[in-house]
């Protein structure tokens, strides 16, 4: 189904390592292109109307593209730390930790070495599955700590992408991972992704200041931010109202619901009728509505990335976690073995 992504074009040899392409299958029909550059969800192939197959991921059809690319997380793993980190410093153990300002004034994805520029060794690969692994050494991005991670895809004939994070450490650090798909249920190229159908399971978000970065938690009761039942992603986008001026739209941590494995969320693609919900153990989803793509980049099937034609929903900790102890920690000691798990389910739903 993927016939107009080759293997060949993401062989390539960066910093020694090598660069490839695998794709999983279900009897479903749904394919996925994973690549270990940045542990990158290239494509997904979803079965629309008709049995129609969708590209839902939006990304590139070669990795020249994603190397010359104006936006660097697309699909990508992301960390040490995802999302970011207030002036780019933290304290931990007694010691001030200052990282690169790659998004000033602050630090943003694990700065400009982040796992989303690394090439990772691929482990493991059969018909449903890719398991990629990374190691991070102590320094790198002046983070502490040698960090072993793992992340494992699965595709499971119930059409869900389960995602496992795996990680240890040899001293005190910090620790926040993500997966950063680009995703529009309409399919790759189709138009905006305001009129999808958006629910987020959470009463309470972190409102940020100009930087974006959290000034606190609060409710979403009577603010735009209240997504507890399904509406419009664009239904008060444009409205004025502060906090979505400083993202330019939406680019904001919800606080979810519950604890351990849930539910977080749904999405539902207005002209296709494709369902994705996200399930995830962690604390908080980002949602970013594409509000900085600018038609600058050629990705897959020779289309555009035009402004809000893609959302992310991005299962983390909170935004600057190490410097606001009153959010949940995001220290990872030596001997504890990190372990997180998110899935996106896709489903069909009768227009």
């Amino acid at each position: 189904m993927l016939t107009k992504i080759s293997s060949g074009d993401f062989e390539q040899t960066l910093n020694g390592q090598k660069t490839s392409l695998h794709f999983l299958n279900n009897k479903n029909n749904v394919e996925i292109a994973i690549t270990n550059y940045g542990a990158r969800i290239v494509a997904l192939i979803a079965p629309g109307i008709n049995n129609q197959p969708i590209d839902v991921v939006v990304g590139f059809d070669s990795l020249e593209g994603y190397l010359n690319s104006t936006e660097t997380y697309h699909g990508a793993v992301v960390g040490r730390y995802a999302n970011r980190i207030a002036r780019g410093g933290f304290s931990l153990n007694g010691n001030f930790y200052q990282l690169s300002i790659n998004n000033p004034p602050n630090h943003l994805h694990g700065g400009a070495g982040g796992f989303n520029n690394q090439v990772w060794k691929v482990e493991n690969v059969k018909d449903q599955s890719i398991e990629l692994s990374y190691f991070s050494k102590d320094g790198e991005e002046n983070y502490p700590g040698n960090l072993n991670i793992s992340v494992t895809y699965t595709l499971s004939h119930q059409n869900e992408l389960v995602i496992d994070y795996q990680a240890t450490t040899d001293q005190e650090t910090v620790i926040n991972i993500t997966s950063h798909p680009f995703f529009n249920l309409n399919g790759q190229g189709s138009g905006t992704i305001e009129n999808h159908l958006l629910q987020i399971d959470a009463d309470n978000y972190t409102p940020v200041d100009e930087t974006l970065v959290p000034t606190g938690i609060f409710s979403v009761d009577n603010t735009p931010f209240d997504f507890r039942k399904s509406k419009r992603i664009g239904e008060s986008i444009n409205d004025g109202y502060e906090q979505l001026k400083y993202g330019a739209g939406y680019d904001h941590n919800f606080v979810l619901n519950g604890k351990g494995l849930r539910h977080a969320a749904t999405a539902i693609g207005d002209q296709t009728g494709i369902v994705m919900e996200v399930t995830t153990d962690q604390p908080g989803i980002q949602l970013y509505t594409g509000n900085w793509m600018q038609s600058a980049n050629t990705i897959k099937y020779g289309l555009k990335d035009n402004h809000r034609e893609a959302f992310c929903l991005e299962t983390q900790h909170f935004p600057d976690s190490p410097n606001h102890p009153e959010f949940p920690s995001t220290v990872l000691q030596p001997g504890i073995v990190f372990r997180s798990k998110t899935i996106y389910k896709f489903s069909l739903r009768p227009l």
